[in-house]
């Protein structure tokens, strides 16, 4: 199956080195490009890409923005934030948008054709760094929520049904490889959904990812 994506950045030079570097893909289509948020929730009506790729700062409508209203019409297209910003804020608020995956611009095509993957098949990813980097953040925050109203059913339900799966054979003790073959899922694909459990649980690695599910009898 051909993976649809439309690429969305203000920058026309950028839209098509990555448009260059993707048409090499034989399984990935290049449908359209935008230059920014408006122009691509009218893109998305007509071309039904499966993938969006899309900037965080653009003139008229910002990615963040283009983010939410796609996510209000429904799954389809999964979006990629794909930006040169490692502000901890722009990531949190793609994630509350509806972004599945963030993506800093140097990365590898090789790394960014295998997100477009993922996300098409239902993943969802944050770049390794992002990741290392927001992990702070998200601490203080499950802090707060723990002196205030917050219950672990309510930090679950920020869980997607696939990775409280995923969450409840890690705790089980299960590798990557044998959490892929009960899912039917790759290994890579795994350790994408693990990055983002990792971020959202605001813990550091499977160990705490586990004794948190273990804790909170998922």
């Amino acid at each position: 199956m051909t993976i649809r994506v439309l690429i969305v950045d203000d920058q026309a030079l950028i839209r098509t080195g990555i448009a260059t570097l993707l048409s090499r893909k034989a399984d990935i289509e290049v449908v359209g490009q935008a230059g920014n948020g408006r122009e691509a929730l009218d893109l998305v009506a007509s071309l039904d890409p499966d993938v969006v790729l899309m900037d965080v700062m653009m003139p008229v409508m910002d990615g963040v923005e283009a983010t939410r209203k796609l996510a209000e019409r429904g799954p389809r297209p999964a979006v990629i934030m794909l930006t040169t910003f490692h502000d901890d804020e722009r990531v949190l608020q793609s994630i509350a948008a509806g972004a599945r995956g963030y993506l800093l611009k140097d990365v590898d095509h090789r790394v960014l054709a295998d997100s477009i993957r993922t996300v098409a098949g239902g993943g969802a990813l944050i770049h390794p760094q992002i990741t290392a980097q927001l992990l702070p953040r998200l601490a203080r925050l499950a802090s707060t929520s723990a002196t205030t109203s917050s219950s672990p059913s309510d930090v679950a339900s920020i869980l997607t049904p696939r990775e409280r799966d995923i969450l409840r054979l890690l705790a089980q003790g299960y590798t990557n490889q044998e959490i892929g073959e009960q899912l039917a899922l790759s290994v890579g694909t795994v350790k994408n959904h693990l990055s983002v459990i990792f971020a959202k649980l605001a813990v550091r690695d499977r160990t705490q990812a586990a004794l948190w599910a273990r804790e909170h009898l998922l």
